[in-house]
């Protein structure tokens, strides 16, 4: 099993979510005591948000590749980062390392053509709905990106940062994403993407009228099947 180089605390809600789900499906596919064997950075995300805050990708980029080399420095053998947001500087982790890098995104995409979807919804923070580094990704697999209007967009990014990174779950801001995944399928969205690791903790596929893609999971089992696939010979 490959060690797993996880980039984490942004936020630490998403992360413990990012590390129980791959415990469990190392133990599922191997059983017995085993556990996925993972080396966790985790950021103090008051460090992060406010480099978001005031738009310094640069100091983001350079911060992070710092932490992306520290993980291989001590063993890491597959680099994730736990965050949708924050691969807005993915060149720079990739440059930074000379193991895998595992973009979250790309299971998503992958999940998304094998249901024989083209066009989806993305709900995230306003950074990953707005900025085109998310979409771009997407449409390197030929999938086109819907995003909420801009009403939408505060609402959904307030939930996030507001209470789900606190690890506060309501039932009326779940009512709120739903009101948002309905709109975006009246635009044409085939399904929908939850691209921000925290979304996870407030939808699933019962809250929506058409498959949601939860980026989180996706990533996790990606992950876990190259740690778990056999060395190259």
């Amino acid at each position: 099993m490959k060690t797993i180089g996880v980039l984490g605390g942004m936020s630490w809600e998403s992360s413990l979510e990012w590390y129980r789900l791959a415990n469990e499906r190392v133990h599922a596919q191997l059983g017995g005591h085993h556990s996925a064997r993972l080396l966790l950075d985790s950021l103090d995300f008051a460090e992060i948000e406010a480099m978001q805050a005031r738009g310094d990708w640069a100091a983001a980029g350079d911060l992070l590749a710092g932490r992306a080399a520290a993980l291989e420095g001590a063993g890491a053998e597959l680099l994730v980062l736990a965050t949708n947001t924050m691969h807005l500087v993915a060149d720079r982790l990739e440059a930074a390392v000379s193991i895998p890098f595992l973009h979250i995104a790309d299971p998503a995409a992958e999940a998304i053509r094998t249901a024989g979807l083209t066009t989806v919804g993305l709900l995230g923070t306003a950074f990953t709905m707005e900025q085109p580094f998310y979409a771009e990704r997407l449409a390197r697999h030929g999938i086109r990106t819907l995003v909420p209007d801009t009403d939408d967009r505060a609402t959904v990014h307030r939930v996030i940062y507001d209470e789900l990174v606190h690890g506060i779950i309501r039932d009326e801001s779940r009512r709120d994403y739903v009101a948002v995944i309905e709109r975006l399928v009246a635009q044409g969205a085939e399904g929908v993407i939850l691209g921000c690791t925290e979304i996870e903790l407030l939808i699933s596929s019962v809250d929506a009228p058409v498959p949601v893609f939860p980026t989180t999971a996706l990533h996790v089992e990606s992950a876990v099947a190259l740690a778990l696939a056999p060395a190259d010979r």
